[in-house]
């Protein structure tokens, strides 16, 4: 399949800069299967938009501050961004930002007369690196105290660094402070809110937790000619006994927050609904999702994608399970949505598919 079939152009800006000054009150884009044109309404509506006794399903891993600035050896500056563990708790997978000023034992200095050393190089820019760092850290809690908010590229800040908002915004409500996992947040948690959870269950809906570790390929445009020859990033994943549970029961309708929720549960319905002992499942997500495609998860939740995305693939899935008419459709309903002057990415409004 051609991947241009998954292209758009977007005004720039339509881009969100930064997030709605409440969270509820991003606008959202209400498409029903079936019905011939999309509602529009805002996101703290969504009680009472869905149907009788819906479970909702929310990814609550908590975003690292995994972008860490140092200087290399000779006074250059270096940009580091933590990916995810390589080893024991001092060693990571990295992107180092100039990579190529980097070969096997090169160093970078850090805060506190910390430093990073390259093991290995990799592909895509990403390099093994082993962190000496001050006594009592380990890279997540260095990172916790000297890192700063890894935003996505096309959110523009003055210096290229990150403000307080994005440190309190950039981040669900509900995230585990135990689980500060992922390099970018999953965007459409953004919106809720504990009142707005209050609500939600209030109506007789239910909220369940699983976790999956966000990692940079989510940024990563389709670079092929066709779509089925991408290659797609993996990332960790995690879905407790009860949400496990309450996942497989088809009796109730089920509702993904965000496309990260939705391809933990589609991987692990992929694998046959595994379990361990004690009910749960830990798994790495490859899945790559584009039309056409059967899912086992009824409706979503989800932000505006970029182009030529595999998200953007994944969503106009959704639109049409089992076909490909998903595609066209998708497309109209981004039409409609910049016409509408709706914000679109990582900080913008957000769309449900019922």
């Amino acid at each position: 399949m051609d991947s241009s079939l998954f292209d758009y152009e977007l005004p720039p800006e339509r881009i969100a800069q930064t997030p709605a000054d409440r969270r509820e009150e991003s606008r959202l884009l209400v498409v029903r299967r079936g019905a011939s044109k999309p509602e529009h309404a805002l996101f703290r509506d969504l009680p009472e938009l869905l149907p009788q006794g819906v479970r909702l399903f929310r990814n609550d891993v908590a975003v690292l501050k995994a972008r860490i600035l140092g200087k290399r050896e000779t006074g250059g500056a270096v940009e580091c961004l933590l990916l995810n563990p390589g080893g024991d708790s001092h060693i990571w997978w990295c992107m180092l930002k100039p990579g190529r000023k980097f070969d096997h034992g090169g160093k970078f200095l850090l805060p506190e007369g910390a430093y990073g050393t390259v093991l290995k190089r990799a592909d895509e820019g990403r390099a093994l690196v082993e962190f000496t760092l001050p006594s009592g850290h380990d890279v997540t809690t260095f990172a916790t105290k000297y890192g700063e908010v890894p935003l996505p590229p096309y959110i523009r800040r003055e210096g290229g660094h990150s403000t307080q908002l994005d440190e309190s915004r950039y981040q669900t409500t509900y995230a585990d402070p135990l689980h500060k996992t992922a390099v970018a947040a999953p965007t459409a948690g953004l919106h809720f809110t504990p009142a707005l959870d209050d609500r939600i269950r209030a109506l007789g809906h239910e909220i369940l937790p699983l976790r999956l570790d966000v990692g940079i390929g989510t940024f990563k445009p389709i670079q092929t000619d066709r779509i089925e020859e991408h290659k797609m990033h993996s990332e960790r994943y995690f879905i407790p006994s009860a949400t496990a549970k309450a996942l497989r029961d088809t009796s109730i309708t089920r509702l993904a927050v965000g496309t990260t929720s939705l391809r933990s549960a589609e991987d692990w319905a992929k694998r046959g609904y595994p379990v361990g002992p004690d009910g749960a499942w830990a798994g790495d997500a490859d899945i790559y999702i584009y039309p056409p495609y059967n899912f086992h998860v009824e409706c979503m939740v989800t932000n505006f994608h970029l182009p030529r995305s595999t998200l953007l693939c994944l969503v106009s899935s959704f639109l049409t399970p089992g076909s490909t008419d998903g595609i066209k459709q998708l497309l109209g309903l981004y039409k409609t949505a910049i016409a509408e002057k709706y914000r679109f990415f990582s900080y913008g409004d957000a769309m449900v598919i019922l």
